[in-house]
C-alpha cells in the first residue's frame, strides 16, 4: 500500500489559498512528514492482561431457595432475597454497595440473578478486607423523586441540558450520529437532527416529545468492571505530550478538568497495544461523549476511578469494544436493497440502503487537503490496524496515481525526498487509541480493487478530529465506524458530493 500523505502550507500558497497552520494530533509532530501505510495486527485479542483482583474472605455461598433460613452466623439484615422485577444495578444501589463488589462477594460471573436467591451484603468492615472502600452512606432521595432517579441528575442541570442530551441520544440510538455527546446543540447536532427529519417527515412536529417517549431518562449509570481495564493502560504519574485543552461545563460555566496528557511518540512506538490511557477515556468512548463533558457529570469521582466507580453517562447503546469485531464484519451485499455511501461536504457520510437513508455519520480528514472526485468503491476491512512506517520524508503533496483523487499541486522547487531512515518497519501499534483508531475499510477507484492509500477509519481524537492533522484519511469516531462497517459491503460505492 502506498504511503499516507499530508497537506503542505506551500502548495496552499501556490494554489492561492491562505495558510492555515492546522494543530497536530500530540506525539505525531515529525511524523507527519514520513510515509506510512496499514499493516495488520498479528494479534487477534489486543487487550491488556486483568488487573489482579482482591483476595476474596472466606465466604459461605448464599442459599438459592427463598424457603431456606439464612444459615448461622450470618446476619440476617445483611442478606437480601431477590424479588420478581428485581435486577442488580437497582439492589446495589439500594443497600449502596457498588453493582462490582457485589459481584464479588457473592461470587457472581455475570449480572443474571433469579428470585428467591439470597444475595449477601457486605458490611464496611467486609469490603476493607476485601480491598475496597466502604459504602457510602445512604442519601434521602428529594420529595416525590425515587433514589435511582435523582441520583441520574448532574448538580445544577437545566431542563435545557437534558432535552439536548434527550434529542441527541435518540439520534445516535437512529444512528443519525451527533458526534461526540455534548449536550450542548452545535451546528453537527442541528444538522444531524435536520437530515433525520427530512429522512423522517413525521418527527417534523414534536420531535422534542417523541425523543422524549423514545429515550425515557437521557442518562443511566456505569460501573466500572475489572475486565475494563484489559483496554485501560496502567496510570502513569507524569507522561509526555501535551494535554488536551480543558471544556467549559454547558450549564455553569467552570473549567472541567483536563484530559489525561499524550504519551510521546516514542512511548507509543515501544507501547504492546495504545489502549486507552485512563478509565475517562474508555468510559466516554463507551458512551459516545465528549470527555469534558463526562468528567462534569461526575465531579465526586476519583481523578482515577477503580473498579466499581459508578459514572453517570448518555443513555446510548454503549460501544463494546470487547464486542465491535463480531463476524461476519461486512454484510452481504443485497441486489434488491442495494447500499450506497456518499462522503457530502466533506464532513459527514450518508448511507442509504434501497434508496431511503439510513445512517449519517460526522466525518472529518486527517488532511485538510484531502479531495476526492467521483465515485470510489468500499473494499475490505482491516480490524486492529496497525500504522507502519520506515521514516521515509515523504515528498510534499505529490498525489497517487489515480484519476479521481486531488492533494493539491506540487510546489515548485520540493527537494528530492530522503531516504528511509529505518531499515525495518516501525510499528504504531492497534488499539483504541492509534491514530487510525479500531478499524481501517480500504477504499478504491471505481470499480477497481486496488487499495488507495486512504482509508476510511477510526480515530484515537474523537472530540478533536475536526481541529487537529493527523495519520490516515477519512475518519469517524471509533464508535461510529464500528457501526459504519456492519452496513457497508464490500462493493458499495462511495460517491463524493
Amino acid at each position: 500500500m502506498g504511503g499516507i500523505f499530508s497537506s503542505d502550507l506551500s502548495a496552499q500558497v501556490a494554489a492561492g489559498k491562505p495558510a492555515v497552520r492546522q494543530r497536530v494530533e500530540p506525539g505525531l509532530d515529525n511524523a507527519l512528514r514520513w510515509k506510512w501505510w496499514v499493516a495488520p495486527s498479528p494479534e487477534k485479542d489486543w487487550g491488556l492482561p486483568l488487573p489482579e483482583r482482591p483476595a476474596l474472605p472466606p465466604v459461605a455461598m448464599p442459599a438459592t431457595s427463598s424457603s431456606q433460613a439464612p444459615r448461622a452466623g450470618i446476619d440476617p439484615a445483611s442478606v437480601y432475597e431477590v424479588k420478581r422485577g428485581d435486577v442488580l444495578i437497582r439492589i446495589a444501589k439500594r443497600v449502596h454497595v457498588p453493582v462490582a463488589q457485589l459481584k464479588i462477594f457473592n461470587g457472581l460471573q455475570g449480572d443474571m440473578i433469579h428470585i428467591g436467591q439470597q444475595l449477601k451484603i457486605p458490611n464496611a468492615d467486609e469490603l476493607k478486607a476485601m480491598g475496597f472502600p466502604s459504602p457510602a452512606p445512604a442519601k434521602p432521595a428529594p420529595e416525590g423523586k425515587a433514589g435511582p432517579a435523582a441520583a441520574l441528575k448532574p448538580t445544577g442541570e437545566t431542563n435545557i441540558l437534558r432535552d439536548n442530551v434527550t434529542m441527541q441520544v435518540f439520534l445516535d440510538r437512529a444512528r443519525f450520529s451527533p458526534g461526540p455527546i455534548t449536550g450542548t446543540p452545535g451546528a453537527t447536532f442541528q444538522k444531524i437532527q435536520h437530515l433525520y427529519q427530512t429522512a423522517h417527515p413525521e418527527a417534523n412536529e414534536g420531535f422534542l416529545e417523541k425523543a422524549k417517549a423514545a429515550v425515557g431518562e437521557p442518562f443511566t449509570l456505569y460501573t466500572l468492571k475489572a475486565e475494563d481495564f484489559r483496554f485501560i493502560a496502567p496510570p502513569k504519574a507524569e507522561r509526555a505530550g501535551t494535554p488536551a485543552p480543558t471544556a467549559k461545563h454547558p450549564t455553569k460555566g467552570k473549567a472541567a478538568p483536563a484530559a489525561t496528557p499524550a504519551p510521546s511518540y516514542v512511548e507509543m512506538t515501544s507501547a504492546t497495544m495504545l489502549a486507552y490511557r485512563s478509565p475517562w477515556e474508555f468510559v466516554a468512548e463507551r458512551f459516545h461523549c465528549d470527555e469534558a463533558f463526562l468528567r462534569s457529570l461526575n465531579k465526586k469521582l476519583k481523578t482515577q476511578p477503580v473498579i466499581g466507580a459508578e459514572f453517570q453517562v448518555p443513555n446510548v447503546l454503549p460501544f463494546e469494544i470487547e464486542n465491535a469485531f463480531r463476524e461476519p464484519l461486512q454484510p452481504p451485499s443485497d441486489p434488491l436493497n442495494p447500499v450506497t455511501a456518499a462522503v457530502v461536504e466533506l464532513s459527514r457520510i450518508e448511507i442509504s440502503r434501497g434508496g431511503t437513508l439510513v445512517a449519517v455519520m460526522p466525518m472529518a480528514l486527517a488532511r485538510p487537503s484531502l479531495r476526492g472526485r467521483g465515485s470510489w468503491t468500499i473494499l475490505d476491512a482491516i480490524p486492529h490496524p496497525r500504522m507502519a512506517t520506515l521514516q521515509e520524508i515523504r515528498e510534499q503533496s505529490v498525489a497517487p496515481a489515480v484519476s479521481n483523487f486531488y492533494v493539491g499541486p506540487k510546489p515548485e522547487g520540493s527537494p528530492t525526498p530522503e531516504k528511509p531512515a529505518l531499515t525495518t518497519e516501525q510499528y504504531l501499534p492497534a488499539g483504541p487509541k492509534n491514530p487510525v483508531g479500531i478499524l481501517w475499510i480500504n477504499l478504491g477507484k471505481a470499480k477497481n480493487t486496488e487499495p488507495l492509500p486512504y482509508g476510511l477509519h477510526g480515530t484515537s481524537i474523537p472530540d478533536r478530529m475536526r481541529t487537529h492533522e493527523s495519520l490516515g484519511g477519512l475518519r469517524l469516531t471509533n464508535w461510529d465506524i464500528a457501526r459504519v462497517v456492519h452496513l457497508l459491503p464490500p462493493g458499495t460505492p462511495l460517491l463524493w458530493k
